[in-house]
């Protein structure tokens, strides 16, 4: 009898690239895709797979791994994908050698995004083989069969998730590990140089294989009929599968998808012509139903099913039959914490700092210090995506300058995000003459996707020292004057605040690393050697207090204002910023 596991999505994705002889695998930490690769670092006597700077390395390294001969997969939340597109669109084009799967992790509700962007639409810009897995147990089978039919059709495969069905868990098979041998290389000029003369060949050979994929789209058991009674039909794929099969129950006849594209539309008008009711239940973008109403059958869709945000059966049920199930009611008001920047962050002394700066514009970027903007620190201005922290502080500090404008620009962007896509933005300050100044917040680690490592942390993804970047002289080779470069404590704000004017004072690019680590990581050996991390805990002199509330303002969470002014000592790690801002001494730091 075979072994059945409770796994997430991202375990199953792991467990079947691992069963299928996966080869090579690369990545760039991003929820809710993060934990693929994690988990198939678990497999590391089996196969190679690391952490890459950013997700378009990831999906190139792939690529070479699969025109080298072995299969390969590379993994990354929905916006990571607009990062790989350019070799994504092109490598559609000239096929594969070993397999290819590509994960999209789409994130709808944007429960930890800047967007919620439908990555189905890559699948017909690029034109992706394209698998929708509905459970653990198809994300698993879906993964293997994505190499096997990107090897059968020459192309790589997009296997679209969601958070939902990353997340989720359910009951999943595991089967042993076929071994593929590494297919022997051939040089072939033709198909993978991309010049314009090979592109045209390869964009009319790319209709061929359209043709193939849409037969196996039409024949295939991944979309499958589940007739039941002819009143009502449902079309779905993914997580709103199980949402319909919830909503709809068994009376209804469903037509379930798992190879959304090419779409199977020759199975979709016979399942059309037997049901009187035909809905379309889909999450985000009408992916289905607009190409369902292209092909002239009449469909019921987002006119009842919300375009964007999560999906779940009780919009759905409301949405179509304009009910609600029961809930259970309570006169308890629900408290909330918004999300802070931890207790004992190193971000903080820095981001207050920052925050008594007048005159500023502060554009920030995509990590967990992108709470600096949440009050009472405010110390962010702008978040747009990964590595813009920098581009767009040059782009407003030269308007201010043309302006007449003095007004400043800091950028603040963390260790990971520089080396994802910061560094080519402070190149670009660098060589135009910037005035800015960029901050690269060094906290020693990955750390709002859960602690992975990144090139400056000096280990690999499955564990092997490594080459660690030297940010000050990264930065110096890229154009900053050496006496440009600060490395301070954050949590020491008198080292923070002569940076700042040091920085602020020059008509010239400068930037400020911020050196300590994530309070929340395991520290390394060379983190103890490097850091008094011993343990502290701050205290408030009671008879000293003017509760002032001067402490608050450094919007620690340990911190708790009323009557009396306390430091709770659970989640106090005494990094001391506090007591840098009390203005009556009444903060001691005790070990």
């Amino acid at each position: 009898m075979k072994e059945k596991h409770l796994l997430t999505g991202n375990e199953a994705v792991a467990r079947g690239a691992f069963e299928a002889g996966l080869r090579f695998a690369s990545a760039y930490p991003g929820t809710p895709s993060t934990e693929i690769l994690e988990n198939l670092a678990e497999y590391k006597d089996s196969l190679y797979c690391e952490w890459a700077p950013n997700e378009k390395v990831a999906l190139e390294a792939a690529i070479g791994a699969s025109i080298a001969g072995g299969r390969a997969l590379a993994a990354m939340k929905h916006v990571g994908v607009n990062v790989a597109a350019d070799p994504l669109f092109t490598f559609a084009y000239t096929g594969v050698t070993g397999g290819l799967v590509l994960v999209s992790a789409d994130d709808p509700g944007m429960h930890s995004s800047q967007n919620e962007q439908d990555n189905r639409n890559y699948a017909t810009a690029a034109r992706l083989l394209m698998l929708e897995p509905s459970d653990s147990q198809e994300a698993k089978e879906f993964t293997k069969l994505g190499f096997e039919l990107s090897e059968k059709y020459d192309t790589p495969v997009l296997l679209r998730m969601t958070t939902r069905i990353c997340h989720s868990k359910s009951a999943v098979t595991y089967e042993d590990r076929v071994e593929k041998d590494v297919i022997p290389y051939e040089k072939k000029i033709t198909k993978f140089v991309a010049t314009p003369a090979n592109g045209k060949v390869m964009r009319k050979n790319l209709v061929g294989r359209l043709a193939a994929m849409t037969e196996l789209s039409n024949s295939t058991d991944l979309n499958r009929e589940e007739m039941a009674g002819t009143e009502i039909g449902v079309i779905s794929s993914g997580v709103a599968y199980q949402y319909a099969k919830d909503v709809f129950g068994p009376e209804a006849s469903y037509l379930k998808l798992g190879l959304t594209f090419p779409m199977p539309m020759e199975k979709i008008k016979a399942f059309a012509k037997k049901v009187k009711k035909l809905y379309v239940v889909e999450e985000m973008d009408p992916y289905m139903e607009r190409q369902i109403r292209e092909a002239g059958i009449e469909v019921t869709g987002k006119e009842v099913i919300p375009a964007f945000d999560e999906l779940n059966p009780d919009l759905v049920r409301k949405g179509v039959f304009g009910t609600e199930e029961e809930t259970l009611t309570s006169d308890l008001t629900a408290v909330v914490r918004p999300p802070a920047l931890c207790a004992g962050c190193p971000h903080r002394g820095f981001f207050y700092a920052l925050s008594q700066r007048k005159n500023i514009m502060i554009t920030g970027d995509i990590g967990c210090y992108t709470l600096g903007s949440a009050a009472p620190l405010s110390a962010m201005d702008t978040c747009i995506c990964m590595g813009a922290s920098i581009s767009t502080g040059h782009g407003a500090a030269n308007i201010f300058k043309q302006a007449g404008s003095d007004k400043k620009v800091v950028a603040v962007l963390g260790d990971s995000t520089f080396f994802h896509s910061g560094v080519t933005s402070l190149m670009d300050v660098a060589y135009n003459k910037g005035t800015s100044v960029s901050v690269i917040l060094d906290n020693r680690i990955t750390g709002m996707t859960g602690h992975q490592q990144n090139p400056g942390t000096g280990l690999t993804l499955m564990g092997e020292p490594t080459g660690e970047v030297d940010i000050p002289l990264l930065c110096q080779a890229i154009g900053l004057k050496k006496e440009n470069i600060y490395t301070v404590n954050p949590l020491k704000l008198d080292e923070v605040n002569k940076a700042l004017d040091e920085a602020l004072s020059k008509d010239e690019p400068c930037v400020i690393i911020t050196k300590w680590p994530c309070i929340l990581k395991k520290f390394t050996q060379e983190d103890k050697d490097n850091f008094d991390l011993s343990p502290k805990k701050c205290v408030i002199d009671q008879d000293k207090c003017k509760k002032c509330k001067m402490c608050s303002k450094t919007g620690c969470p340990a911190i708790y204002t009323g009557d009396t002014i306390t430091i709770n000592k659970e989640s106090c790690t005494g990094c001391g910023v506090c007591a840098q801002v009390c203005p009556f001494d009444a903060i001691k730091e005790v070990k």
